[in-house]
C-alpha cells in the first residue's frame, strides 16, 4: 500500500503540472555556442562544489544510522527518529527560510551558512559515541536538528545559485549539468562516507565537518565570480568560458 500510495502521489504531481503555464523557450543570442554550460567556468565550479556539498544527504540516510547502531549506546529507535526529525524540520522550515534567499548573493551566503551548520552538527554526531544512553539520544536529536537546518540552507543556496547564475535562455542545459554533478556526488558518497568517516571514527566526523565548512566558504566568492561575468557589461564582453573576450569587447 505504501508503494502504491507513492505511485499515486507521483501521478497527482504530474496532473498538477498541467495547471502550469506553457512558456515558450527563449531564443539564444546569435553566434553563441550550443553547449555553453560546459564552458562556463564559474558554473562548472559551482556544479562540482554542489556535488561535494551533496554528501550531506547520505549522512542522514546512510552514515548516521550505521553510526548510531554500531558505535553509540543510543536506543535503536533513534535511527527512525533521525529520519522523522529531518523530514519534519525540512517540511516546516524550508519555505520560511528559503523565502529569504532570493538572489544569487543570498545564495552564496546561504552556501557558506550551510557549511558552518554542518561544521557544528558533525562533531555533535561524533560525541554520541562517548555518551551514555539517553545523553547519546539527546545528542543525536540535537545534531540532526542542526544538520537539517544546514540542509535547508544548502538546498536554498542550490536553487538561488543554480538558477541565478544560468542564462534565462539556457536554463535547461544548466540545470541538467547541475543535476549530473549532484548525482555524481551521490554515487560516490556511500564509498567515501563509509570508508573515511566510519574508518576514522570521531576524527572522520571532524574531518567531514571541516570539509563541508571549507566547501561552503567558497560560496560568496564563487557568486561574485559568476555574477561579474553575467553583469550587463560583462555579459556583452564575455566569451563562452565566462572570461572577457577581447574580440567582443
Amino acid at each position: 500500500m505504501l508503494i502504491l500510495g507513492n505511485a499515486a502521489s507521483f501521478a497527482l504531481c504530474a496532473l498538477l503540472l498541467f495547471l502550469l503555464p506553457n512558456y515558450r523557450a527563449l531564443a539564444p543570442p546569435s553566434q553563441q555556442r550550443r553547449w555553453i554550460a560546459l564552458t562556463d567556468r564559474p558554473f562548472v565550479t559551482f556544479t562540482a562544489l554542489y556535488g561535494a556539498m551533496g554528501l550531506q544527504y547520505p549522512v542522514v540516510s546512510l552514515l548516521l544510522p550505521i553510526w548510531i547502531s554500531q558505535h553509540t549506546n543510543a536506543p535503536r529507535w533513534t535511527v527512525a527518529a533521525v529520519s522523522a526529525i529531518n523530514a519534519g524540520v525540512c517540511v516546516l522550515l524550508q519555505t520560511r527560510i528559503g523565502s529569504r534567499i532570493e538572489t544569487s548573493r543570498d545564495g552564496g551566503k546561504a552556501f557558506r551558512t550551510a557549511g558552518l551548520l554542518f561544521l557544528l552538527s558533525c562533531p555533535m554526531m561524533a560525541l554520541t559515541a562517548h555518551a551514555p544512553v539517553w545523553a547519546a539520544a539527546g545528542l543525536v536529536v540535537a545534531a540532526i536538528f542542526v544538520h537539517s537546518l544546514g540542509e535547508i540552507w544548502e538546498s536554498s543556496a542550490g536553487f538561488a545559485l543554480g538558477f541565478g547564475l544560468a542564462p534565462d535562455h539556457a536554463q535547461g542545459q544548466y540545470q541538467g549539468l547541475l543535476g549530473l554533478g549532484f548525482s555524481a556526488g551521490q554515487a560516490l558518497a556511500p564509498a567515501i562516507l563509509t570508508t573515511v568517516v566510519l574508518g576514522l571514527g570521531a576524527a572522520g566526523w571532524l574531518l567531514l565537518g571541516a570539509f563541508f565548512a571549507a566547501v561552503g566558504a567558497v560560496g560568496p566568492s564563487l557568486e561574485r565570480w559568476g555574477t561579474r561575468t553575467r553583469s550587463p557589461q560583462g555579459a556583452a564582453a564575455a566569451g563562452p568560458s565566462g572570461e572577457p573576450d577581447e574580440a567582443h569587447a
